[in-house]
């Protein structure tokens, strides 16, 4: 049985533990914000894995890897599009190497960032070709899946799952990125739920993650909207440690580890398979969260 094959199954047995955040993680030790996290996957090696081990640590199923923005479109801001096979191989050997059996590796494909024709200036195909060549570094490096994440636009979305499948990848997950409507959650192209995971049919788990000024109440909602529109495909679901706050000129969370825990939950009672963290998510959310669900005693048992 490959892990992809694994991965499928044990998701109709219990609900997984992603894991939480990256970049501020990394930022806790060193990366200046701004600078591009993917180097770090050749130049310090051993902070990323320090930040896998952490996760793994605290009980997470999932470790993604350190490539959110990792096409060629994406690192074409730093001078590194060159680059973007190296940076992502080495980022999906990195959480590999950490994840031994213990874990899978989830192939971490973020937005290009900027937006399609006729609304922006990329053609799909180039947005294509940038989302493939990624998917086939990640998939050389070791990932046992793919995660197409933090998507606002369904067609892009649309792009990097097809990509993803054309690259090979047997298991493909893929997410957005919701906020508050007056006629419900909806993405910044507009797209409902329903809207939205049906542009991604050939995606096995779909769900949400981030969420502009979603609170942990927000997302158990969501999740229930996710799970009734998913047409029986598992539910992956990923907020942000509530809302953010301005405080003396940094962003800051406020929502506790225990918070979080009993939010992951609720979450879980709504029918989701995955849950797990993004932005200000840390070690600590993802252990309350494990405790929360069970996950410590599958390890054990």
């Amino acid at each position: 049985m490959s892990r992809s094959t694994l991965l499928r199954a044990l998701l109709r047995q219990r609900v997984l533990v992603g894991d939480g955040a990256t970049g501020t993680q990394l930022q806790s030790l060193g990366l200046r914000p701004g600078d591009c996290g993917l180097l770090w996957n050749r130049a310090a090696p051993d902070l990323v894995r320090e930040v896998h081990q952490r996760y793994l640590d605290a009980g997470a199923d999932l470790l993604t890897t350190n490539t959110f923005s990792g096409t060629t479109l994406a690192l074409a801001a730093h001078g590194l599009e060159a680059r973007a096979a190296e940076l992502n191989r080495a980022g999906a050997a990195l959480a590999r190497e950490v994840a031994g059996e213990r874990a899978f590796v989830l192939g971490d494909i973020g937005p290009f960032g900027g937006l399609l024709e006729p609304y922006g200036e990329t053609p799909p195909e180039v947005a294509s070709a940038a989302f493939h060549s990624q998917a086939l570094a990640l998939i050389e490096g070791g990932a046992d899946a793919l995660l197409v994440e933090t998507m606002s636009d369904p067609a892009e979305a649309a792009l990097a799952v097809a990509a993803a499948r054309a690259a090979g990848a047997t298991c493909v997950i893929a997410t957005f990125t919701f906020q508050h409507s007056p006629a419900g959650f909806r993405t910044m192209m507009g797209s409902d739920v329903t809207a939205a995971l049906q542009a991604v049919t050939t995606a096995d788990v779909v769900g949400a993650n981030c969420g502009t000024e979603l609170s942990l109440d927000d997302y158990a909602n969501l999740a229930a909207e996710l799970v009734a529109a998913a047409g029986g495909r598992p539910v992956i679901v990923q907020p942000n440690a509530g809302s953010p706050a301005l405080e003396q000129g940094r962003v800051r969370y406020r929502t506790s580890a225990e918070e979080f825990g009993q939010a992951g939950a609720r979450f879980a009672s709504a029918g989701a398979r995955i849950v797990g963290g993004c932005c200000g998510t840390g070690p600590e959310h993802i252990a309350a969260l494990a405790e929360a669900l069970g996950s410590r005693e599958h390890r054990r048992g």
